[in-house]
């Protein structure tokens, strides 16, 4: 039988310690970073799985191979609609956006 080892939090509870309850200006600007970065890594992600270069990504998407590296690096924010792009343009699928309440 494994024994829990006291010294380890969830990262939940990692999040609370150090930002903050649910809803607090620290959590949210927390998750919001988190969420340009997951952006940028599913780019990346999916760029590699199609074996595609940057310079080939932004070809197809009409944009620069730094636009694309800034992007990918969270070094930049993509606007929906070159969001909308890299997705269809690029990789052939489609956008789909959710909002949570």
């Amino acid at each position: 039988m494994k024994t829990k080892n006291k010294n380890l939090t969830s990262l939940e509870e990692f999040k609370e310690q150090n930002y903050g309850k649910h809803g607090s200006i620290k959590r949210k600007e927390l998750e919001a970073g988190y969420e340009a970065f997951k952006i940028g890594a599913l780019i990346h992600d999916k760029r590699l799985e199609m074996g595609m270069t940057q310079e080939q990504l932004a070809e197809k998407v009409g944009t620069t191979k730094s636009y694309i590296s800034k992007i990918e690096n969270n070094l930049k924010e993509a606007r929906i609609s070159t969001l909308q792009k890299i997705v269809e343009l690029g990789f052939g699928g489609q956008l789909e956006l959710n909002i949570k309440i």
